[in-house]
Order: structure tokens, then C-alpha cells, then sequence
């Protein structure tokens, strides 16, 4: 596979759990400690790069308060790649993922058992940047051919979305290099460096990057229409996951946990970029800086999706592109339906 790594893969789960800690008690923001309910549920749950805008609502939950009035201790790990956090929550290191509704497709067919409780994003936020220095060069993933692009890690959804628009506009994957370079400064660099011409990336990261003069965005799947004309139907996004056995053996835990993100979701359509802003660490939009923050919450809002159930079409199209190049799903007989459930969606209740 001509796919590369920049850096390291990630830190360790303890290590990755130490820096989300602090990272969240530095900024000064409101945090659950001192009013930890030693009776209440310890939930940890992994999320695939907490400061994009794509997992905002896992953050702001928490900054909400609703984690706290559900009656759940919440702790939110940082890890940069979706890959990793899913097998932390195989291995039980973790109890759900905050990452992209594919990744269970993905271990339906290696024979693992997970689903989303509750879908946040009814399409995928992603956008490819260029180098601006490739503008009128390249000017669409049909010139691909030879270029090396950046994605979040190897066997990310952005790996496999990359794919896909190579090959449907004529490219060959094989005839790319595909490096991960996670998001945000690492992604900047990379693409400061010249280590990647493209790269697949989410705000605040587009933001920054385009505001610098570092890339111009080549695709746009912040919309619902940009989303469909890349991949050919809406694709669900992010989620929050977990195993099946966990779900069922812990059902009123999740539905608690359904009920904040779902009124989060809510509370997320009901205010504009700058309230939700307010609300949000400052270390989230440090780098872009707060009105480009809110600048880019208030143009792709859209892609947060209002009710929490899972989009009609969203499954298919999901599979539809991890069915091309995913080799572990290639050739495989998917269930869609037990990759998902709305049944917590469908019983939520508002958090007050």
C-alpha cells in the first residue's frame, strides 16, 4: 500500500489520557472535577481529535453541564487517530469512540460487534486543501497522479475517502502516496514543508490554513450538496460507539449519554457561532483565532445534525466507499442494520 506516516503514531493510551486532562483543566474552563458523583457511571470515551469542529459536541456536553446532570462521570480522551481509538475500545480500554459512524462497518467485517448510539454529523465536514502554490495545477483529485496527499493516519475515514475520489476521477490510488499527518499544526506544517501537495482536513484547520495563504480548498464537503456531488450521497460522520455487548449490558448508561448529545445537538441549532464559541475551551480556536472560529462555525453548521438519528441513505453510501478500498471489508456480507441502532435517539429525553 503506498501509504506513510509523519511523526509518531500517537501517544500511549495513559499518555493520550494525561494530555486530554490537561489540555481541558488548562484552559481554564468550567470541568465535572469536585462534583464527581462516586455513585454515578464512569463512561471514558475516545474521541478522534477533540479539537476539531467535527467533534465539537463531545466538548461541549461537558461544557454545558449535561454530563454532570444526566448523572454520568464523562471522561473525554484525546486521540488523533479514529484507527487507534477504535482498538483502545476493543481492547476495553475505553468504553465508546467519538469518531466516524464507517469505523463500524469496518469491524462488522473483521467479525467485531460495535454501533452508534447517536449520529452528530449528517455529512462529513472534510474539505481538501492544495498548497496554494499548486493553484491552476491542481485543479481536481484527477490530477492526483503522482502527488502525495495528506490524511489524519493509514486506515483512516480520510484515507479511504481520499481513495475514493482518486479513483473516481480516474486516478489510481496506487499511483499516489498517501502520508498521515494528523490535523491542525501538524497538517500546517507538512503542508508548509512541501511533505504533502492535498491533504483532507476539517475547521478549525481549514480556516487557518486558508487565511495564511498555505492552501486553497480544492473540494468542500462542509455542505450537504458539496458532500453529495464528492461521494455521491450524504455520509454520516461522526458518532458516538461502542461495543454491542456494552450497549446492551449498560443500556441505561447510554441512553443518559444519548440524551446529553442529543440535547447538545439541539442546543447546538438554537445558537450561532459565536454563542457556541463562548462556550468552548479557548485552546480550541488559539491557533485560528476566535472570529475565524466562529467564522467557520457559522458557515458549516449544517453539518451538525439536528435530531441525532441516523441519516436514511448515510449507511449505504458509507459502505459504498469503504467497499472499494477497505480490504477488510472488500468482498464482505455487511449488515448495515446492526451497525446503528435509534433506539436511544427515539427515547431521548431533554437535559435541563
Amino acid at each position: 500500500m503506498n501509504t506513510k506516516r509523519i511523526g509518531a503514531a500517537g501517544a500511549a493510551f495513559l499518555a493520550a489520557t494525561t494530555m486530554a486532562a490537561c489540555a481541558n483543566n488548562a484552559s481554564g474552563a468550567p470541568t465535572s472535577a469536585g462534583t464527581v458523583d462516586a455513585s454515578a457511571p464512569n463512561v471514558t470515551i475516545m474521541v478522534g481529535g477533540m479539537s476539531k469542529q467535527i467533534y465539537l459536541p463531545f466538548m461541549l456536553a461537558k461544557q454545558l453541564g449535561y454530563y454532570d446532570k444526566i448523572g454520568v462521570n464523562v471522561n473525554l480522551v484525546d486521540e488523533p487517530a479514529g484507527g487507534d481509538a477504535t482498538q483502545n475500545m476493543l481492547a476495553g480500554q475505553v468504553q465508546g469512540v467519538g469518531g466516524f459512524y464507517d469505523h463500524n462497518i469496518a469491524l462488522q467485517a473483521q467479525g467485531k460487534s460495535s454501533e452508534a448510539v447517536v449520529s452528530m454529523l449528517q455529512i462529513p465536514g472534510e474539505v481538501e486543501l492544495c498548497r496554494s502554490d499548486l493553484k491552476g495545477v491542481v485543479k481536481s483529485p484527477a490530477d492526483f497522479k503522482g502527488r502525495s496527499l495528506g490524511i489524519t493516519d493509514t486506515g483512516s475515514s480520510t484515507d479511504f475517502l481520499t481513495q475514493y475520489l482518486s479513483k473516481k476521477n480516474g486516478v489510481d490510488p496506487a499511483q499516489e502516496t498517501r502520508r498521515g499527518v494528523g490535523a491542525g499544526q501538524t497538517f500546517i506544517a507538512a503542508m508548509k514543508q512541501k511533505a504533502i501537495d492535498c491533504g483532507m482536513t476539517t475547521e478549525p484547520t481549514v480556516s487557518q490554513a486558508v487565511s495564511d495563504g498555505t492552501a486553497f480548498i480544492l473540494m468542500d464537503m462542509r455542505t450537504a450538496d458539496g458532500s453529495k456531488a464528492a461521494l455521491g450521497g450524504t455520509y454520516p460522520a461522526t458518532s458516538l460507539y461502542m461495543q454491542t455487548d456494552w450497549v446492551n449490558n449498560n443500556k441505561a448508561t447510554v441512553q443518559k449519554l444519548v440524551n446529553a448529545y442529543v440535547s447538545t445537538l439541539s442546543w447546538i441549532q438554537q445558537h450561532d457561532g459565536a454563542a457556541i464559541a463562548d462556550k468552548m475551551p479557548a485552546a480550541y480556536y488559539k491557533g485560528v483565532g476566535k472570529a475565524a472560529y466562529v467564522k467557520a462555525l457559522d458557515s458549516e453548521k449544517g453539518i451538525f445534525n439536528p435530531t441525532g438519528l441516523m441519516p436514511e441513505d448515510g449507511p449505504k453510501t458509507c459502505l459504498a466507499v469503504l467497499g472499494e478500498f477497505n480490504p477488510k471489508v472488500q468482498g464482505k456480507s455487511i449488515d448495515l442494520a446492526k451497525t446503528y441502532t435509534n433506539e436511544f435517539v427515539q427515547a431521548a429525553t431533554p437535559v435541563s
